[in-house]
């Protein structure tokens, strides 16, 4: 039986950090991606990657979200 490998706790992003993370382009919230390596701003249809705990928040690390992909987002399934 294999284990998954553990993940080094300093390589996991805070939640409170989270919550004073900005869009660097709309200066609007960010959500965390369903498999937490990404943070992903609805307003500007980017996710930027999480490397080791750290998001890189600048534009040219961001790639574009399809407007599908977004949809699929727990907080906008539940219509938030």
């Amino acid at each position: 039986m294999s284990q998954a490998p553990s993940v080094n706790p300093r390589h996991v992003l805070d939640v409170k950090t989270l919550e004073m993370l900005v869009c660097p382009l709309t200066k609007t919230r960010l959500m965390l991606s369903a498999d937490r390596t990404e943070l992903i701003s609805v307003a500007a249809r980017l996710a930027f990657p999480v490397v080791n705990g750290v998001p890189l928040l600048s534009l040219d690390e961001a790639r574009t979200v399809e407007p599908e992909a977004l949809r699929e987002l727990p907080d906008l399934k539940d219509g938030h």
